[in-house]
């Protein structure tokens, strides 16, 4: 008589050879993310230390900047996925559940050796998050902030909200605007406004969305919203969603109005 290999275990068999190859990339990712808050960091450092003001910075030093939003572009983008693939975290949580399983039972899997239980932990943490990218590196500049306190932390605001003008002059002055070429162009430029504009909110002690904020939120989501919706929806609900003070009494009605 011929054995026959149960279905169930057929099917165990091919899941779990399915998922072991994608939490190996999502280990990438989420190391990739820490090596991207030590770049912030030492970006971030290069546009605000003394003796020059931000603005100054940015007019002698473009490459820091050209730095900050290559890595701003990246994060929503990857956060932009992240948000489409549900998937992911049921993957994650079947793995988890498996090796926690097999430790159960004194079983050690190869794969242990890549993503361990302490690993699967912390990247459980990480993509637990809603947009994990982005708020990685919201808590990296908050952070920066905190342990510079020699700094005066308008350096740090100035800096982002003077990027942020750049991107939304770029945005919605037709003579700029002709000079993109691409479609991609003209994201990069749309991510990196809203990407910068999610980091001042979460440094800035009162937020991006009050009266005295430098960053002007009635004109960038204005830009935004003139752009085809399929393209800008991930954005207006990254400011919707990630930022810190969009819910705070002092936020107008007509900016809360415009991102419903």
């Amino acid at each position: 008589m011929q054995f026959k290999i149960p279905m169930t275990f057929n099917f165990r068999g091919r899941l779990w050879s399915a998922v072991c190859p994608l939490v190996v990339r999502l280990k990438r990712f989420y190391e990739f993310s820490i090596r991207l808050v030590k770049a912030l960091q030492s970006l971030l450092e290069s546009l605000t230390c003394p003796p020059y003001t931000p603005t100054q910075h940015l007019e002698r030093e473009p490459a820091p900047a050209k730095g900050i939003a290559e890595i701003l572009h990246f994060t929503l983008r990857f956060d932009e996925l992240k948000m489409r693939t549900p998937a992911i975290q049921n993957d994650f949580s079947y793995y988890r559940r498996t090796i926690s399983r097999n430790r159960i039972n004194n079983m050690h899997l190869d794969i242990e050796n890549e993503v361990n239980n302490e690993m699967a932990n912390r990247m459980s943490l990480f993509y637990a998050e809603a947009t994990p990218m982005l708020k990685t590196l919201s808590n990296a500049t908050m952070h920066f902030v905190s342990e510079n306190k020699t700094l005066p932390i308008e350096n740090t605001t100035d800096c982002l909200s003077t990027m942020t003008s750049v991107c939304k002059v770029m945005l919605e002055t037709p003579e700029y605007r002709s000079r993109f070429t691409s479609e991609e162009t003209l994201m990069f430029c749309m991510r990196v406004m809203v990407g910068v504009i999610i980091l001042y909110d979460h440094v800035h002690p009162v937020g991006a969305f009050c009266k005295t904020s430098k960053i002007d939120m009635k004109g960038c989501i204005k830009v935004l919203k003139e752009q085809a919706p399929d393209s800008v929806e991930g954005l207006l609900n990254a400011l919707r969603f990630t930022t810190k003070h969009l819910n705070d009494e002092s936020t107008s009605k007509q900016i809360r109005a415009m991102l419903q």
